[in-house]
């Protein structure tokens, strides 16, 4: 791709997509030039507030819009599927927001259609191309701290303090509730300390897990245990009725790395090495403000003029190990959302499953 503006769609218009659509305005390479939601008022008070020239209302003229470069998927996570396949089969590029489907077999079910159509595909795990973190792998793989022994992190919320809490608590049809919407704190929340752990020591070979479930069936908050074949442990945990810490820790045979507030994009990380005084790394201010999505951006557009179809940051193999675990802890603690396919060959309404196609 030539050296020109990348130009991007933004399907859905919801607060991650405006969060998104800032950071991209201040990218000099970056071009927002269309803006679908399956309401054509939404759209067309995103493209106002965002300078965009097109907005659509259906998902499917802006997957056929030729003037699209690469179109970043921003709905709910039940829609992702959905949202992301439409896109890569009608040649557009896509980077699909975190949780990257509801389950492993959605993930493969995007892969294949990005490879059969030769498309670039990423999940946006922002996380991954923050450059503190980068640094604190570069460390970790270089043997700062000896070979990995534990992994901690945590991420909650105080679900009863969100403006959408009713009587001390979200109400039962709110998205992390709502089974339908893939709701629970495991995909939403404990995607990142299942992701940070893996990022270091790969897919793990044993995983241990529990939860407390809502009336509804989805997770409140889940603690999980990986296990790996060199003895490592990660200790994790998500929730979305309490507001933990957000802390991470990784341990090794001769140091320790804590990150001691908001691990999924620190502002600062400690390493303390056997024998040394700590070492504080802190972020660089011209990288930007803690929560800028700008270099998750800035890598796709990157891969997009290399002409590579996935990011090294972000390997689609990576994305899929993750999807594994998090489906086999749903499975430990007993969540399964409607239209997914147990043990038993049924759905969690009990009828047969028909596997999504292309």
């Amino acid at each position: 791709m030539a050296e020109r503006s990348v130009r991007w769609g933004i399907l859905a218009t919801g607060g991650i997509a405006a969060a998104f659509a800032a950071d991209l305005v201040d990218l000099a390479d970056a071009e927002i030039v269309a803006v679908a939601s399956r309401r054509r008022e939404s759209a067309e008070a995103f493209a106002e507030r965002f300078g965009v020239g097109r907005a659509y209302g259906d998902w499917e003229s802006l997957a056929a819009d030729p003037e699209v470069d690469v179109v970043y998927v921003a709905t709910p996570h039940a829609a992702h599927r959905a949202a992301a396949g439409l896109c890569l089969g009608a040649g557009r590029n896509v980077l699909c927001e975190k949780p990257f489907t509801l389950n492993l077999r959605e993930a493969e079910e995007l892969v294949a259609l990005a490879r059969e159509h030769d498309r670039f595909l990423m999940e946006a795990m922002w996380m991954y191309c923050n450059p503190l973190v980068r640094r604190l792998k570069e460390l970790v793989d270089d043997g700062a701290i000896g070979d990995v022994r534990t992994v901690q992190a945590d991420f909650g919320l105080a679900g009863h303090l969100l403006p959408e809490a009713r009587n001390g608590a979200l109400p039962a049809a709110h998205r992390l509730r709502d089974p339908a919407l893939g709701g629970g704190a495991l995909l939403d929340l404990g995607v990142y300390p299942v992701s940070f752990a893996q990022l270091l020591l790969g897919e793990p070979e044993g995983i241990a897990a529990s939860a407390v479930l809502s009336p509804e069936g989805v997770d409140l908050q889940t603690g999980a245990v990986l296990s790996w074949e060199s003895g490592a442990l990660a200790s994790l945990h998500c929730s979305i009725v309490g507001g933990t810490a957000v802390t991470a820790s990784v341990t090794g045979a001769r140091g320790r790395i804590d990150i001691p507030s908001g691990f999924f994009h620190p502002d600062r990380f400690v390493l303390h090495r056997d024998g040394r005084d700590p070492e504080e790394f802190a972020a660089d201010p011209a990288d930007g403000p803690r929560t800028s999505l700008r270099h998750e951006a800035a890598e796709v557009m990157r891969a997009l003029r290399a002409g590579e179809k996935e990011s090294p940051l972000v390997p689609l193999e990576g994305t899929l190990a993750v999807m594994r675990t998090l489906d086999a802890v749903r499975e430990r603690i007993g969540v399964r959302y409607p239209g997914e396919e147990g043990k038993d060959g049924k759905d969690a309404a009990g009828d047969a499953v028909v596997p999504l196609v292309g």
